[in-house]
């Protein structure tokens, strides 16, 4: 956090994935107690829709349709030394992104 606070600074939030909008939310009302920002934008690696209040990301990584079944999980190294994005748990479909691993190409 700026030693002055967040008054009259553009902050930007950054989310691993976009969905519903819930965490979004979140952050905006806890951002509310640090101060009134000049403005706030939103940056997000995967956009995967299914939106459930009307925000929209400034920046995104990557836009991945899914179905509300799937599971979007993103690895960085930071965490656990794996740099991907997987797409899984669709009903009546096989997983995506796993054909690439063996060949050292990026999942999405």
């Amino acid at each position: 956090m700026p030693e002055g606070g967040v008054d009259q600074a553009l902050v930007v939030l950054v989310d691993d994935v976009l969905f519903s909008g819930r965490t979004v939310r979140s952050a905006l009302d806890a951002l509310r107690d640090l101060g009134r920002p000049k403005a706030v934008q939103l940056a997000v690696l995967v956009d995967r829709g299914h939106r459930e209040l009307p925000l929209r990301a400034d920046f995104v990584g990557k836009n991945v349709p899914t179905a509300r079944t799937e599971d979007v999980k993103v690895q960085l190294v930071e965490h656990d030394g794996v740099d991907s994005v997987t797409l899984s748990g669709g009903a009546n479909m096989p997983p995506r992104g796993d054909a690439n691993k063996a060949s050292g190409e990026p999942n999405l």
